[in-house]
């Protein structure tokens, strides 16, 4: 049955879009490496998106539930590096909080044998 449940269980990702004043993506994409390093328990992975040629992005972090999301956000390591990174945004970005439900791998194909 438990394996049952872990097949129901579905991820989650915290959504941010942003953007950094004139110049900060590379300093913001620093401290934003520095500050999911940290995470430990329930995280899944991250993406960071930059818009070509722009200081706009978009943060996608995947974790286990939303508590593990909620545990690694109030951090005193967490609260110093949002502090640092702040003043680098243009203006305040917009969050969301997703279930993830559709996740489509692509498959893997087969090495053939050339000798085959």
């Amino acid at each position: 049955m438990s394996e049952f449940q872990d097949f129901l269980r579905r991820t989650f990702a915290y959504v941010a879009i942003g953007e950094f004043k004139a110049g900060k993506f590379e300093e913001a994409q620093q401290l934003y490496e520095e500050a999911v390093s940290a995470y430990g328990d329930g995280f899944k992975g991250t993406y960071l998106l930059q818009e070509p040629g722009t200081d706009r992005g978009i943060s996608i972090i995947f974790w286990e539930s939303a508590a593990d999301m909620e545990e690694a956000n109030h951090t005193e390591r967490h609260d110093q590096l949002m502090k640092r990174m702040a003043p680098l945004f243009a203006k305040t970005p917009t969050i969301g909080f997703y279930e993830v439900v559709c996740d489509i791998q692509p498959e893997e194909v087969p090495v053939r044998n050339p000798l085959m």
